[in-house]
């Protein structure tokens, strides 16, 4: 794959950190993943920029991701909003005002942070930026710089790295902040990743995340671009509560996937022996994009950011019905349902929502 980087001056990237972590890299240490609820001193973000991934249409994942942004900004969050070139750099800046969004330039292949940028996480030295190897979500979508843009976010939070000599993307794995991790067999133990058994990946996230329990669900739903990511089917919402979808309908795709979750999720226990609260919402149903096809519209991948939980919806009859439960789920933020058709796209196009766009920066 052909790689080029920013200089330092053009994206303020920190080489010392590089060097840093070079060290840090043969010294493991205890490592906590906070979970996504707990303060947050950064959104990390990306404008859409090459247009040829969005089938020619750059307007349509930019009014989504410029939505998006206002949303969590006017809850007080801070957003760091990467752009890739002069001319996404401009209709960035023209969209989102100074006091929305932080604007920097930077080089990336797409938008989908939460699998190519950095993971932030505490260990006993201060904070860390775990970094994984990316093959291109198994071969997949491979694009110059998303291999490289995970180091450059660290360089810019100034957060030293933490390198792990395997592959794995961010919406493959949830957190509870207590050891706990949700993840999924059909992304984790595909041959197309790290060809692992159950066992090396247990390891894997063990020595990565410092987890102490991880519970495996079987598959993600229909189509999804990622082979089955969790973030978009299973989501961890407090210390021993978990939310997930129901079907919407007769007619949705999704049904047996589902209710298979639901009841994996219903036998386990976490980290700390708590039998896991389950907590289902409607789902999206049976959704077509532009192109006809079946398109994996979840309301899981929603963000929980600082006062607020940005919802993604498409217009389906449930949404409202959806919004309301997880206003339930959330009493002490708001939670807001923005469009994300225009990020699902269609065909090669998108895929994702906005947890699939973002990536946390804990306070």
């Amino acid at each position: 794959m052909a790689v080029s980087r920013g200089t330092a001056a053009h994206n303020g990237f920190d080489r010392a950190m590089h060097d840093k972590s070079n060290t840090m890299a043969t010294t493991r240490t205890s490592i906590t993943t906070p979970a996504e609820w707990a303060p947050q001193k950064a959104i990390w973000t990306a404008w859409p920029a090459n247009a040829p991934e969005w089938n020619g249409d750059l307007e349509s994942p930019r009014r989504d991701v410029a939505a998006l942004v206002r949303a969590l900004s006017v809850a007080g969050n801070k957003v760091r909003l990467l752009a890739n070139g002069a001319e996404a750099e401009a209709s960035a800046r023209a969209a989102l005002p100074v006091d929305v969004a932080e604007v920097i330039p930077a080089k990336y292949g797409d938008i989908w942070l939460r699998d190519t940028g950095p993971i932030f996480a505490n260990a006993a030295s201060g904070a860390v930026a775990l970094r994984f190897k990316t093959n291109s979500w198994g071969g997949k979508y491979d694009l110059p710089d998303d291999a490289t843009v995970g180091d450059d976010i660290a360089g810019l939070a100034k957060t030293p790295i933490r390198r792990f000599d395997f592959v794995l993307e961010g919406g493959a794995v949830d957190h509870d902040g207590e050891g706990t991790i949700l993840t999924t067999r059909q992304t984790l133990l595909n041959p197309n990743r790290n060809g692992w058994t159950k066992e090396a990946a247990e390891a894997a996230l063990r020595e990565a995340f410092g987890a102490r329990k991880i519970i495996w669900i079987d598959e993600g739903l229909k189509n999804d671009h990622t082979d089955g990511h969790v973030d978009n089917i299973a989501r961890f919402v407090a210390p021993g509560r978990v939310v997930c979808q129901a079907p919407a309908g007769p007619d949705d795709p999704n049904a047996a996937t589902l209710d298979a979750i639901a009841e994996t999720l219903a036998r386990e226990t976490d980290a700390a022996g708590r039998k896991l609260d389950v907590i289902r919402i409607p789902g999206v149903g049976l959704y077509h994009n532009a192109l006809g096809e079946v398109s994996p519209a979840s309301h899981m991948n929603f963000i929980i950011a600082n006062g607020v939980v940005v919802v993604p919806i498409y217009g389906t009859a449930t949404e409202s019905d959806a919004l309301q439960a997880l206003q339930e789920v959330f009493p002490g933020r708001a939670v807001v349902g923005v469009s994300s058709r225009g990020l699902l796209g269609c065909g090669d196009a998108g895929g994702g929502s906005f947890h699939c766009i973002t990536q946390q920066e804990p306070a």
